[in-house]
């Protein structure tokens, strides 16, 4: 029995033209991935953005959209274009025009988990994956750019804001001018993909709330932010990292006990991010 692809959580009024997204915090497995999978349930899930969209759900109080997977980036990755196939992977692939996420088993249907493991010991069919794409990834992407439209008729603009989570260990190389390690990486692919003021208003929510904040290193948006981050057209794109060593055990992945208190800090910060905009609110009366 399939499942539908996405939650989408509205609030009962709209009020903002913010749409949070978390495309990998998806836990349903299908049966026939976890049989056909050289890995154990809990490597399975070593790539999944686990507990995402519960830092954020409390953001429809806040009079925004919360759109949520619910299938998991080790089935199909949703911050990939559709045609990123992998022939590695899946049979019938030319072997061209492969980028580095490709060629490393991160392509729309993912080869590898974290720490490049390997999720399956051969190919899967062309067809197999093209049903993936289908039954998960495009109805995910229509209702994402519904949505955003959506926001672009009632507030005049739309403000994605794009929920990941990074491992610690991505962040060893990193710091920020005070010389700390970033709790949250800002990515809007350089200025690309949102305009300034929104980009900083964003990050002034999160330092707010007292964590350290960095710009686009090392993650500075992929698909998501580069596919819907039209600034000329009034449509901005963020990728929001948060390390996820603060709120949960990385190798169990279970949250920690202050995991309510870290929610709440990330709540603070989305009521604030879903205040941008607002001022554009007469247009939804109309």
């Amino acid at each position: 029995m399939r499942k539908t692809p996405y939650l989408l959580q509205r609030p009962d009024q709209r009020t903002s033209p913010v749409v949070f997204a978390s495309p990998h915090s998806g836990r349903y497995y299908p049966p026939e991935m976890v049989a056909a999978a050289v890995l154990d349930p809990l490597q399975l899930r070593s790539s999944e953005d686990a507990h995402v969209d519960r830092l954020f759900s409390d953001v429809p109080r806040f009079g925004a959209l919360l759109l949520s997977a619910v299938y998991p980036r080790a089935w199909v990755d949703l911050n990939r274009r559709s045609d990123e196939l992998d022939p590695a992977l899946i049979a019938d692939v030319p072997r061209v025009g492969l980028n580095p996420r490709i060629a490393s088993g991160l392509g729309v249907i993912p080869r590898v988990v974290a720490g490049g493991r390997n999720i399956y010991r051969g190919k899967i069919s062309r067809q197999e994956a093209q049903a993936r794409i289908n039954t998960v990834w495009t109805p995910y992407h229509h209702l994402l750019k519904a949505v955003l439209d959506e926001s672009l008729t009632l507030f005049g603009q739309a403000i994605l804001i794009d929920c990941h989570s990074m491992p610690r260990e991505a962040l060893a190389a990193i710091q920020t001018g005070r010389g700390k390690r970033p709790d949250i990486v800002i990515g809007d692919r350089y200025g690309a993909s949102a305009a300034p003021g929104i980009t900083a208003e964003v990050e002034l929510a999160f330092r707010a709330q007292g964590f350290t904040v960095s710009r686009n290193v090392p993650f500075a948006g992929a698909f998501v932010t580069q596919q819907y981050g039209q600034p000329s057209r009034k449509c901005h794109a963020i990728q929001v990292e948060i390390d996820r060593s603060l709120y949960m055990n990385e190798r169990t992945l279970e949250p920690r006990k202050d995991f309510g208190a870290f929610r709440a800090r990330i709540a603070a910060a989305a009521k604030t991010i879903s205040e941008i905009g607002r001022e554009t609110l007469p247009l939804a009366a109309e």
